[in-house]
C-alpha cells in the first residue's frame, strides 16, 4: 500500500486502531461526565474499535496519513459548563488522550531502555523499538492535526471556547468555510508545492517527540 513495508503497515494499523479508539472514547467519557448522556446512549462508551472506527477514514489514515473516525455525538445544551465551554473541554479530550498515549509509549526511550528506531530492521514484523517509535509519532500527528483551529477538527471548538465577543463571532463565521479551507490546505496546496499543514505538524511534532523521548531534558 503506497510502498509501505509490512512492519510499517502493521505498526500503523495497530497504532491507529488504538489511537482512534481512545481518542473517540475520551470525547465520549468527558461528554458523559459533563452531563450529556448522548454518547452513552449511542454505545460510544466502549473500547470496542468497531464502535468508533470509520472504514474509509481508517483506510485513508493508513494509506496517506489523513483520515477520520466516527464523530462522537454530543448535545452541547446538556453540558454543565454551557454549550461553548463544554464543547471546548469535550473537544480537547481527544487530542489530550493521544498526547498521553504518546507519552506512555515514549517512556522506554525516556528511561534509556531502548532508542527510537525510525526504519524497520526486518521485512516481516516490527521490532518493539520501531513499533513504539511509530506509536509515538502517529499519536503526536493525530493530536497536532486535530488541534488545528478549523472545522470539523477538535481545535475549532477548543479555540472557539476561549474567544468572546466580536472575536468569537468572527471566528464562528469563518468556520462556515472551515471544511473547504481544510481541503485546500491538505489536498490542493501540496499539488503546487505548498504544504502548510505538514510544516506545522512536522515542526511541532519534532519538538514534542524530542521532548517526550528525553522527558523534557
Amino acid at each position: 500500500m503506497l510502498g509501505l513495508t509490512l512492519p510499517d503497515l502493521l505498526s500503523r494499523l495497530i497504532t491507529l486502531v488504538l489511537a482512534l479508539t481512545i481518542h473517540e472514547l475520551a470525547h465520549a467519557v468527558v461528554a458523559t461526565r459533563l452531563g450529556d448522556p448522548t454518547a452513552s446512549l449511542m454505545g460510544r462508551l466502549s473500547l470496542n474499535p468497531l464502535r468508533h472506527l470509520d472504514p474509509l477514514g481508517s483506510l485513508m489514515l493508513v494509506a496517506v496519513g489523513f483520515g477520520w473516525a466516527k464523530p462522537v455525538p454530543v448535545n452541547p445544551n446538556n453540558l454543565r459548563p454551557g454549550p461553548r465551554a463544554g464543547m471546548g473541554i469535550v473537544s480537547a479530550a481527544g487530542p489530550t488522550a493521544n498526547l498521553l498515549l504518546a507519552a506512555l509509549a515514549a517512556l522506554p526511550f525516556a528511561l534509556g531502555l531502548v532508542g527510537p528506531e525510525f526504519f524497520p530492521r526486518t521485512r516481516l514484523l516490527p521490532t518493539p523499538a520501531f513499533f513504539l517509535t511509530q506509536f509515538v509519532i502517529i499519536n503526536i500527528i493525530l493530536a497536532v492535526f486535530n488541534l488545528l483551529p478549523l472545522a470539523p477538527l477538535d481545535g475549532e471548538k477548543v479555540v472557539g471556547s476561549l474567544l468572546r465577543g466580536s472575536a468569537a463571532r468572527t471566528f464562528d463565521q469563518l468556520q462556515r468555510y472551515g471544511p473547504l479551507i481544510l481541503i485546500v490546505l491538505v489536498f490542493a496546496l501540496p499539488l503546487v508545492g505548498i504544504d502548510p499543514i505538514s510544516w506545522i505538524i512536522r515542526g511541532v511534532g519534532q519538538v514534542l517527540f524530542s521532548w517526550l523521548v528525553s522527558w523534557g531534558s
